[in-house]
C-alpha cells in the first residue's frame, strides 16, 4: 500500500511538473531573441528538476514501504513469541491481535 502511495505521489508530481513546464514555456512566448531562448532554457531547467525529484521522492518512498514492512514484520515475530507463553483461545487472541498490529 505504501508503495503504491508513492508511486501515485510521483505520478501527481510528474504530471505538476509537466504541467508547469507548459505554463512556463507558453510564457515565453511573448519574448523574443535571446531573452525567449534563455526563457525557454530556464523552463526546461526547471522541468528536469522536478522530474528527477519526482523520481528520488518515488525512490526513497518505495524503500521507506520497505523498510516499514521489515521492521513491522520483525516486530509481529517477537508478539508471536510473546504469544507462545499463552495457550488456546488467550494464544488465538493474541496472535490475532499481532498479525493486527503488525499488519501480516
Amino acid at each position: 500500500a505504501m508503495k503504491d502511495r508513492a508511486e501515485a505521489q510521483a505520478d501527481a508530481a510528474k504530471d505538476m511538473a509537466k504541467h508547469n513546464y507548459e505554463v512556463a514555456r507558453d510564457k515565453c512566448k511573448s519574448l523574443s531573441g535571446n531573452a525567449r531562448d534563455v526563457c525557454q532554457k530556464n523552463a526546461e531547467a526547471a522541468y528536469t528538476r522536478d522530474k528527477s525529484e519526482a523520481r528520488l521522492n518515488e525512490k526513497m518512498g518505495k524503500e521507506r514501504a520497505e523498510t516499514t514492512a521489515e521492521q513491522m514484520k520483525a516486530y509481529y515475530k517477537v508478539e508471536k513469541e510473546r504469544c507462545d507463553a499463552l495457550s488456546g483461545s488467550a494464544k488465538d487472541a493474541c496472535i490475532s491481535n499481532a498479525k493486527v498490529k503488525y499488519h501480516q
